[in-house]
């Protein structure tokens, strides 16, 4: 097949540029290159279709050659229109893989993208945030058919994932892989932590140290962000809802205070909360003069841009991927990538040795579903703890690491009740 004719990209002749990403990203993801050497002999995916979407940069497209080496038939598309990077998506059409993924398309154009990935009629699906499991269960029912499951990237994506399976509208297993302990322990902390600073930073071009940063929402990938913003010499302010997330915040050593007052103090402000409106008009109309103001959840719906648009006299770009929102007193509020996810849409996202092990687990988890789908049920399951302990070993393994290993004694010790 013509996967040229078959895909929408921006521009074909990008397509040595997007190689040289992927080549890169490839020589830095040991775990996943020791998966796919497994998948190249064994071909788990043959004869089967697997549809993605992800935030389409090297990482995922090296995700998407290696279920392709286990014999699939893949079909990418973007999960965020800033993250899409045209040059690797020239590329993967090269190397026999159907895109349908532009850099920025309206809203019209992503939509139809989805829509044309799941058109393909997949057998499993590897979901960011939930776009294609909603598609799948509103509009688009007709193609449920032969879809045997899937895995989901994020919290926003299993937080509706789990709102279909309380309701009894799952129609088929997806694997929580935003859960698993190689993910958030090291994805949402570390991986967040500093690619949400590598956004800003090369954004703004401005000092962090001395400079007040709030985080809003302290779960991991907050935590990561707060640890980041500490370690570059800024002082933290933490809001949060959840009681015990806002101790465990204070114990770390940083301020907790309701939003309407952390507002008032802020230099910059991050949220990654998953939830919309967390930064609303009543938090505008005290911010400081020169605020900058970013989000790090999956939608663009955390800043309400609505509201801060409509406090605005005048609003224009002053940078690429900075927007000025002049106030009617003056104040000139700073609106980073749109509200979207600032470290990839202002950045390359997470380092590929943290991606390493988060893609890891997507193609073992997409592995399991595909060999259980028909006794798990339509439900949302965890990562099984041999797949998540499996691709720990592979990493420390890499890293060149051992550890130790229980005695007979001491295995029997601990599974005894008598001392």
């Amino acid at each position: 097949m013509n996967m040229v004719s078959e895909s929408i990209v921006k521009d074909m002749s990008l397509a040595p540029n997007g190689h040289l990403k992927i080549d890169w990203v490839k020589e830095h993801m040991p775990v996943l290159n020791r998966i796919r050497e497994r998948f190249e002999r064994e071909k788990p995916f043959a004869g089967l279709k697997v549809a993605i979407s992800l935030h389409l940069e090297a990482k995922t497209a090296y995700l998407a050659k290696v279920i392709q080496a286990g014999g699939a038939e893949v079909t990418i598309t973007g999960s965020n229109p800033l993250s899409t990077q045209d040059d690797v998506c020239a590329a993967l059409v090269e190397d026999g893989i159907r895109v349908f993924a532009k850099y920025n398309p309206d809203p019209a154009e992503y939509k139809e993208h989805l829509i044309k990935t799941l058109e393909t009629r997949p057998d499993l699906i590897i979901d960011d945030g939930g776009d294609l499991v909603s598609i799948l269960h509103s509009e688009r029912r007709d193609l449920l058919g032969q879809i045997r499951g899937g895995a989901e990237e994020t919290t926003t994506g299993i937080l509706r994932l789990k709102a279909l399976e309380k309701e009894g509208k799952l129609e088929f297993p997806m694997v929580a892989v935003n859960d698993a302990f190689c993910k958030y322990l090291f994805d949402n902390r570390y991986g967040t932590g500093q690619s949400v600073w590598d956004g800003i930073n090369r954004t703004t071009n401005l000092v962090v140290a001395g400079k007040t940063v709030v985080v809003v929402g302290y779960g991991w990938c907050g935590k990561g962000v707060a640890m980041r913003a500490k370690g570059l010499g800024a002082k933290v302010i933490v809001t949060e809802v959840d009681a015990i997330k806002a101790v465990e915040a204070y114990m770390d050593g940083f301020e907790v205070m309701p939003m309407s007052e952390a507002a008032k103090h802020g230099d910059y402000f991050v949220t990654v909360t998953g939830n919309r409106d967390v930064i609303r008009k009543e938090h505008f109309e005290v911010m400081k003069d020169g605020a900058i103001l970013s989000n790090a959840g999956h939608f663009d719906v955390e800043v309400n841009k609505v509201e801060l648009e409509a406090l605005s006299k005048s609003k224009r770009t002053v940078r690429k991927d900075i927007e000025e929102f002049v106030m009617a007193d003056g104040r000139k509020l700073y609106l980073l990538a749109e509200g979207r996810l600032v470290n990839l849409a202002a950045g390359d996202g997470h380092p590929a040795e943290i991606m390493d092990m988060t893609f890891a687990l997507q193609a073992v988890s997409l592995e399991y579903v595909n060999k259980h789908y028909q006794s798990i049920g339509k439900r949302v399951l965890n990562v099984p703890y041999e797949l998540d302990e499996m691709v720990a070993r592979y990493k420390l393994e890499a890293l060149g690491i051992g550890i130790d290993k229980l005695t007979d004694e001491q295995k029997a010790y601990l599974d005894s009740w008598v001392e």
